[in-house]
């Protein structure tokens, strides 16, 4: 929807979206370049902690004298990484059901959710490791029926004649979901709060103004136990989650379509009353979305904070995409078997 080609490529059918994936390819390396350089550099200058927060336990120095030829040798390893995991993604999207690339974080997710609730388990008491696994059954419980949720939105098709038969007059829906954005809303924040500390890191701790910005940054910005971090994460979500939904979902191309098509909201006139309701509607359901998915991304913080906890496993972006991933599975099974097409998963 940003970019005018990739739109016009995707409504070239296969021979378009050959060319989005191609392309996608291109730039998936070109930012694993730029990643691997950059966490190459912040590592090898012992900076890694101040990367992840204050709280992470890393090396002083990573990458040891000389530093370049180890650079070299790291940064293409980490490219080639990425290219085979976006290869084996493919491949699984190919001759699996659903999105290959999802299935495998959904596995790197899971897998080591056992462990850390073992890990809860040794450290606490079984009281607080009982409220702790109630607590991940409530927020399932949640995310599950957020996700699923919708607003359905009533359409009727006009009748019509053609020749001596009669098309249209059904009526059907349009389902806009709750939480349309998923955890995109937390990848951009996520982004936009280490932009500081990567710019704290370039200007070093020396005296005057630098020493105080880096200060600012690693008192307020990096410590996610502080307030302020966790009401800008808050906001910050929210605002990537209206900012998402405005670009997914457009009122002026969906309203054409709805009157191309020969269909009508009942009680809602074709053309600008149309778009107006489109835009209504997606902006009244767009608010309890964004504000459940920044609960649910700031709740581990808060947890950790109030049961002096280590570690939360089932939490933040952990279960929307264990979540989401699942349903998307089950939801891909269910259209195979209904059209008893086998042949994709037992070839």
């Amino acid at each position: 929807m940003v970019i005018p080609k990739l739109e016009e490529w995707q409504q070239e059918g296969a021979v378009g979206q050959r060319k989005i994936t191609q392309w996608t390819r291109y730039v998936a390396i070109g930012i694993a370049v730029l990643q691997g350089a950059g966490l190459t550099f912040i590592f090898g200058q012992g900076r890694g902690s101040a990367f992840f927060g204050a709280a992470a336990k890393a090396p002083d120095v990573v990458l040891l004298d000389p530093f370049m030829p180890r650079a070299l040798l790291v940064i293409p390893t980490l490219v080639a990484g990425t290219a085979f995991l976006m290869w084996l993604g493919e491949l699984i999207s190919q001759r699996g059901i659903g999105n290959g690339m999802s299935m495998m974080i959904f596995a790197s997710v899971v897998s080591g959710l056992p462990y850390s609730y073992y890990s809860i388990l040794q450290s606490k008491k079984f009281i607080v490791f009982g409220v702790l696994v109630a607590v991940s059954i409530a927020i399932l419980y949640a995310v599950v029926r957020v996700e699923l949720g919708q607003r359905r939105i009533p359409v009727q098709f006009a009748k019509r004649v053609v020749g001596r038969r009669m098309y249209g007059g059904q009526s059907t829906y349009i389902p806009l979901k709750v939480n349309q954005a998923g955890v995109v809303p937390i990848i951009f924040a996520s982004s936009i709060l280490l932009l500081p500390v990567l710019a704290s890191n370039m200007l070093g701790s020396a005296e005057g103004w630098r020493g105080s910005v880096a200060g600012f940054v690693n008192d307020y910005l990096i410590n996610s136990q502080n307030m302020l971090y966790i009401s800008v994460f808050f906001m910050l979500i929210v605002a990537f989650a209206y900012f998402y939904n405005s670009i997914a979902f457009d009122p002026v191309r969906q309203a054409d379509q709805l009157r191309k098509q020969g269909g009508f909201i009942p009680g809602i006139r074709p053309g600008p009353q149309t778009e107006r309701f489109f835009a209504k509607t997606v902006n009244r359901i767009t608010l309890p979305g964004a504000l459940f998915v920044a609960f649910i991304a700031i709740l581990p913080y808060v947890i950790l904070w109030i049961g002096d906890v280590q570690s939360f496993p089932f939490a933040g972006t952990t279960v929307l995409i264990a979540v989401g991933v699942a349903l998307e599975l089950m939801r891909q099974i269910d259209s195979q078997l209904m059209l008893r097409n086998y042949e994709g998963f037992l070839k």
